[in-house]
């Protein structure tokens, strides 16, 4: 009579395992925004500026006003005359666009200026990881690579998924294959396995 139940705890136990690791492995493909081409497109005229990015601003014929300059805390860049501007979200164009407008209301005569990034914001990676934390971006940096600057995965780490929170797209589930790529910004969790 007692070994009905251990029966039956075993048989709900293997099935819970059967269930976790089919849920694991039906991840499916990356969903759109998450593979090497869209990784390429993401940092070109689309990509959005974000706290820690790191900007080289040039006004021409105005070397006062020229610099290096970062997206801060309150996601604006401080500029000599144009003050706080806004720089959050905003692409490069749009941004350049700003600073032009700003220097042209009272101060530059048809302002000449060029923007570009010189590093990006950092990508953070945590959870079955060997050393989590921030980690400097690299352009091309796919997931694998991420998990490798973290030290590995630990013993307890599901392998085959990663959930990664990225600006624009919230938490989303991903397979841990060779064609997802880590943007700035991202927050990579890496789950603990169950079994």
């Amino acid at each position: 009579m007692s070994v009905v139940p251990a029966f039956r705890s075993l048989a709900a136990a293997l099935l819970a395992a059967f269930a976790v690791g089919a849920c694991a492995d039906d991840i499916g493909p990356a969903p759109a925004g998450f593979t090497a081409d869209a990784g390429a497109s993401a940092l070109g005229a689309s990509y959005r500026l974000g706290i820690g990015d790191k900007l080289k601003i040039t006004v021409f014929g105005e070397e006062s006003l020229s610099g290096a300059a970062d997206v801060n805390a309150a996601g604006q860049v401080s500029l000599p005359l144009a003050g706080e501007v806004p720089a959050q979200g905003k692409t490069l164009t749009q941004f350049r666009e700003t600073v032009v407008n700003r220097l042209a209301d009272g101060y530059l005569k048809n302002p000449k200026v060029t923007i570009e990034i010189t590093n990006y914001r950092p990508f953070y990676i945590h959870g079955e990881v060997k050393s989590g934390g921030e980690f400097g971006y690299k352009s091309g940096l796919k997931l694998r690579d991420a998990v490798a600057m973290a030290g590995g995965y630990t013993y307890r780490a599901e392998q085959s998924y990663a959930v990664v929170t990225r600006e624009g797209a919230g938490e989303v589930r991903i397979p841990a294959n060779a064609s997802v790529v880590v943007l700035p910004g991202d927050n990579i969790r890496i789950p603990e396995r169950f079994f």
